[in-house]
């Protein structure tokens, strides 16, 4: 497999059926039994953003079958309220299950790089579950840094008494 053996291109409409199954294996992915699994609703939100200024969507395809996506990438233009530089946001990345996975994540991390880079951000971020460890490598690989941890807690209504005495509901599993 060589670099010569995949392209990567804009996504179009055409390519909408694919691209929201990817999609939603990113939101299983990131979200777990929370996710939105449903196709025809990141579909939309897809569409939505397919042809408005300052989104980057690219797919990736064999160089014989350029009409079915390998594998897809997205990065939206943000501007930062207080400095106003403008930067880029990475909302997906995601490749067909197979053997050129890792290198197919590779070409389109490039390539969503020298569109960032052609736009002239600033810098870029991008969020990735903690659990998602191809991704997590993919940045680190690209020269990304771990900059901000989220954490998250789930309550769901019963008593807890919280570090500082006060009390809340939450549900234990």
């Amino acid at each position: 497999m060589t670099g010569a053996d995949y392209l990567i291109r804009p996504a179009s409409q055409a390519d909408l059926s694919a691209i929201a199954a990817f999609e939603v294996d990113i939101a299983r992915a990131s979200f777990g039994d929370e996710a939105i699994t449903d196709a025809t609703f990141h579909r939309r939100r897809v569409a939505g953003a397919l042809t408005k200024p300052g989104e980057i969507m690219l797919v990736a395809v064999a160089a014989g079958a350029p009409d079915a996506p390998l594998g897809w990438a997205w990065m939206s233009e943000r501007t930062n309220s207080l400095t106003g530089e403008r930067y880029g946001n990475f909302r997906s990345l995601a490749v067909a299950a197979g053997d050129a996975r890792g290198p197919i994540g590779e070409l389109l991390m490039g390539a969503i790089l020298s569109a960032a880079d052609e736009a002239g951000f600033t810098h870029l971020s991008g969020k990735v579950n903690a659990a998602n460890l191809g991704m997590r490598s993919l940045y680190r690989a690209f020269g990304f840094t771990a900059t901000h941890l989220t954490m998250e807690k789930r309550t769901w209504g019963a008593q807890e008494t919280t570090a500082s005495g006060t009390t809340g509901e939450t549900r234990r599993s």
